[in-house]
């Protein structure tokens, strides 16, 4: 893997998906495998108690500099400023909404939240650590 880094200034064309927080391992930050009860991290093998379970942000992006399209995904809490909130409190919010809703699916984030997350950044210009 090349270990180069740097900075891209670039403008966000689209947002990929709308799932824009996943449980994490604490240790490793891999997605977790959840069930009704407990979590599971089937990279580092972490454990617990599903109610336990930490969330992170995954903005996953389409972005253009004056050049180049490339697909870019945005981890952690530098999305905190952005949203507002932790990705945890976010996601308590989500379920609440989705209870209120009647939407069984745990993951969907409301329609109201994807619409929010375009216009805070689609045809806005950021610096990228790449």
């Amino acid at each position: 893997m090349n270990s180069v880094r740097g900075l891209l200034a670039a403008s966000v064309i689209s947002v990929q998906n709308s799932c824009f927080i996943y449980p994490a391992c604490q240790k490793c930050f891999s997605r977790l495998v959840l069930d009704s009860r407990r979590f599971n991290c089937l990279k580092c093998g972490c454990t617990g108690a599903a109610k336990d379970a930490s969330y992170r942000y995954r903005l996953s992006l389409k972005i253009a500099d004056t050049n180049d399209l490339f697909d870019i995904t945005v981890f952690g809490s530098c999305l905190d400023p952005f949203f507002g909130v932790t990705a945890e409190n976010l996601q308590r919010c989500i379920q609440d909404l989705n209870q209120l809703s009647g939407e069984t699916n745990i993951e969907a984030a409301p329609e109201v939240l994807v619409q929010a997350v375009e216009t805070c950044f689609i045809g806005k210009r950021f610096i990228f650590g790449v």
